[in-house]
């Protein structure tokens, strides 16, 4: 190596990258034009006046183009409290010790759900522990939970011939709904380079929905003895679920989503594919069901709040209750929590689920609070 004594200047030369990098025009013409301009580039706010213009400054005399269509510029990453970290104060953190100890995925999840990446970030080593257990605990806990039974029941996917979905439970059918307005939601900021709500709706998902509803709800479908179109089906439905998580979630978390995708793949094919080498999985409309979703969100929103109100004066879930209230907001309202109330009270194990109208409110408020 030598050093190159034709120099200009620093920021000509950081400006010159995307020729630089292709030897463009000596080499390399079609890949060059290929990729030029780029669909964008990310750097610190301080490039804003030494690369950022330096790029376009030359693309324009050269092309009368611009040299990349998007840029991301990233904030500070801040200590826990918003002051800049400094050795001086004793505040910064040792990045290679914090990757040593929490993994990379786990951190830059963090980083990501924390703070958009344009917003400063107030950086606080205590929260990736949190992500680890939340996130990656619960995920993992699902896939272990998922592979358990598989191995025993000898479970194999046939992607080609899976249990139509319509022929699938009321359960099944509004985990996919929510998987599939998740793969639209997530694309769509993506595609808009906002990887921010994208990776808290996976979080949301993950922890919300698929682990905390859909498998607590379903175990039962798992642990019968013989196979049945209702436990194929809840094989097939998880699977398509921690798949498509898996693809998802590998731009921010690359490793672990490779990992569970392999160890998916392997389970049920016997061949372990990379995630990095698939398709990213298209939304499938006519599997979003906006009213199911709603319905269900309401069941979740009321058990939520029951269980909660029993917790606040000591009535533990085992014991039985005659009796809850629930205000009426609108006939809308009242409709879907008539179609879902059956699991509201198997949740909350209360026998009846009585709605309070305007005309039987009165007199029964302190009930309603209780």
């Amino acid at each position: 190596m030598y050093r190159e004594s034709d120099l200009i200047d620093v920021w000509f030369d950081s400006g010159a990258m995307p020729y630089a990098q292709r030897h463009w025009p000596f080499e390399n013409k079609e890949l060059f034009e290929k990729t030029f301009p780029a669909d964008f580039i990310a750097e610190g706010v301080d490039q804003t006046r030494g690369w950022f213009f330096t790029l376009h400054t030359i693309a324009v005399m050269l092309f009368d183009s611009v040299a990349y269509k998007n840029v991301i510029s990233n904030g500070l990453v801040l200590d826990k409290n918003g002051n800049k970290m400094s050795k001086s104060k004793g505040n910064a953190v040792d990045p290679f010790a914090t990757l040593a100890q929490y993994g990379p995925d786990a951190t830059r999840w963090y980083m990501i759900t924390n703070a958009q990446p344009w917003d400063n970030l107030k950086f606080d080593v205590e929260g990736i522990g949190e992500v680890q257990r939340k996130f990656f605990g619960t995920l993992y806990n699902t896939y272990s939970f998922f592979a358990l039974y598989a191995n025993i029941d000898k479970f194999v996917i046939d992607e080609n011939n899976t249990l139509p979905v319509a022929e699938r439970s009321e359960l099944d059918r509004w985990i996919l709904s929510k998987l599939h307005s998740l793969v639209k939601l997530v694309t769509e900021q993506l595609d808009g380079y906002d990887p921010t709500p994208a990776a808290r709706a996976i979080d949301e998902f993950v922890g919300e929905h698929l682990s905390n509803w859909y498998v607590r709800l379903s175990r039962r479908r798992f642990w019968k003895g013989d196979m049945n179109p209702d436990k194929q089906a809840a094989y097939e439905t998880l699977y398509e679920c921690l798949s498509v998580v898996s693809q998802l979630m590998s731009p921010v978390a690359p490793f672990f989503a490779d990992w569970l995708y392999k160890n998916l793949t392997e389970t049920l094919t016997g061949k372990a594919e990379s995630v990095h080498l698939t398709l990213l999985a298209k939304a499938n409309e006519n599997l979003i069901d906006k009213g199911l979703e709603e319905r269900m969100e309401l069941a979740q929103q009321i058990t939520s709040l029951t269980l909660a109100l029993r917790k606040k004066v000591n009535l533990r879930v085992r014991q039985p209750l005659n009796k809850i209230l629930v205000p009426v907001l609108n006939d809308d309202f009242q409709k879907k929590v008539e179609d879902i109330k059956g699991l509201i009270l198997s949740e909350v194990n209360v026998k009846e689920l009585e709605f309070l109208t305007d005309t039987n409110f009165h007199g029964k408020e302190d009930k309603a609070q209780l």
